[in-house]
């Protein structure tokens, strides 16, 4: 069993990374509502592609928990029925979770890719977690890492829930959105703990790591700020300003701090991959953090000047969630350095 947990690990975090991208689309698209309810969709394990599924028909076979929309609400049907030629209220129960009741089949299939990935990212960290047990003996604390990270995915489909319940409301998505990062960080983990007695032993500098540590904690605050960004484009769009050009029309305070921050977080990374260069440290994925902060960059001007071209606001967030998962994997990388480093100077 030993043989499959790697591979477990690798294509657990994969999926990880695919549900960020499918939330990011949903995020993009406005798609948070296509599902109402949860964990079905309309009621339904596979979702309509037609309103005309979700409106009330004379003499058609409805199963419990199914939904119509009727009068600008939704109701769910109380128990298994077949219609009448007249509409009964006594099938019919009110959804008291939340007041919204649209159905755009888009958005529909889009939140529900969204939950199907979710879904199979699950599975596969229930594989990895099952096959940790090989690791029981030796190194308990893969084992109950592997499962920590099955309860917090557990706990990120019952946020999800959430999420839907409160109508997407902005702190908590900043906070799903946080904890996909910390389960990233902890597979991440995972894999690092695995190989890392195959990995080349990397020279000794005292303040790089530190800095590392602060890079990766003004990724997170710089990502948190951009969600508050994206929150007050929502505000925008719920205000019926659908024109793009008009998003960052007068922004907030939050957008001004989110684009100055960018500047620091590229000096300091800038500072890091200098450092790794004049040391010969041997961290060869900061080229990647750099490759990944000039693409995110990028994006973010794209949005800024170019009023938010389709895609771009999907690769801001995938890529500042693998700027993320790098800058984790190089602190891991860092700290067995460390170790190395100080029991060398003992």
């Amino acid at each position: 069993m030993k043989n499959y947990f790697l591979p477990f690990a690798k294509a657990s975090l994969i999926l990880v990374y695919l549900v960020i991208f499918a939330g990011a689309a949903v995020r993009m698209t406005g798609s948070g509502m296509g599902c109402p309810d949860w964990p079905k969709c309309f009621g339904y394990y596979i979702p309509p592609t037609d309103v005309e599924v979700l409106q009330w028909q004379p003499d058609r076979q409805y199963e419990k928990g199914q939904m119509i929309i009727h009068d600008d609400s939704l109701w769910k049907a109380k128990e298994d029925f077949t219609t009448t030629s007249e509409y009964n209220e006594v099938h019919w129960e009110k959804y008291t979770k939340h007041d919204y009741a649209e159905f755009n089949p888009n958005h529909t299939w889009t939140e529900y890719i969204n939950r199907l990935c979710g879904a199979l990212a699950g599975l596969a960290c229930l594989a990895m977690a099952i096959a940790s047990f090989s690791y029981w003996k030796e190194r308990k604390s893969i084992t109950l890492a592997s499962w920590l990270v099955v309860a917090l995915m557990v706990f990120q489909a019952w946020l999800g829930a959430v999420v839907v319940y409160s109508v997407l409301n902005p702190i908590k998505i900043t906070v799903h959105m946080v904890m996909a990062l910390v389960i990233v960080a902890i597979i991440i983990s995972i894999i690092h703990a695995c190989r890392c007695r195959n990995e080349e032993i990397r020279k000794y500098h005292s303040s790089f790591k530190t800095i590392l540590i602060v890079s990766l904690i003004f990724t997170l605050v710089q990502t948190v700020l951009g969600t508050q960004v994206r929150e007050f484009i929502d505000e925008k769009i719920q205000a019926g300003i659908g024109n793009e050009h008009l998003w960052l029309n007068m922004p907030n305070i939050e957008f001004y701090i989110h684009r100055s921050f960018s500047f620091l977080i590229l000096a300091v990374n800038i500072y890091l991959f200098y450092t790794n260069r004049k040391y010969n440290l041997g961290f060869d994925k900061m080229k990647w953090v750099m490759i990944l902060l000039i693409l995110e960059v990028f994006t973010g001007v794209l949005m800024n000047y170019l009023h938010f071209p389709f895609g771009s606001q999907t690769a801001h967030l995938v890529l500042a969630s693998i700027l993320f998962g790098v800058q984790f994997k190089l602190i891991l990388e860092a700290r067995k350095c460390y170790y190395c480093g100080r029991s060398s100077e003992d």
